[in-house]
């Protein structure tokens, strides 16, 4: 799941190699956080207008574990 979400963030933002992915524990309720960094100046291009971009990045990574039977949640900090 971390390198799925590395990739997809890579392909939005100009300097690719400000891009890390944080993954925390499972907590209680069986839920991976996937904590997102990028470079200041790239934040806007990863959570889009209105929040779009984040939304649909948020859809893609839940429908991945879905797959794998795992639930996930972004934290774009």
């Amino acid at each position: 799941m971390k390198e799925l979400l590395t990739l997809i963030a890579q392909g939005l933002v100009e300097d690719p190699s400000s891009v890390t992915v944080v993954e925390d524990e499972v907590n209680e309720e069986g839920i991976i956080v996937l904590h997102l960094h990028v470079g200041e100046e790239d934040m806007g291009r990863v959570i889009g207008k209105e929040g779009r971009i984040a939304k649909a990045i948020r859809t893609v990574m839940r429908a991945a574990a879905a797959r794998q039977g795992a639930k996930v949640s972004v934290e774009i900090d």
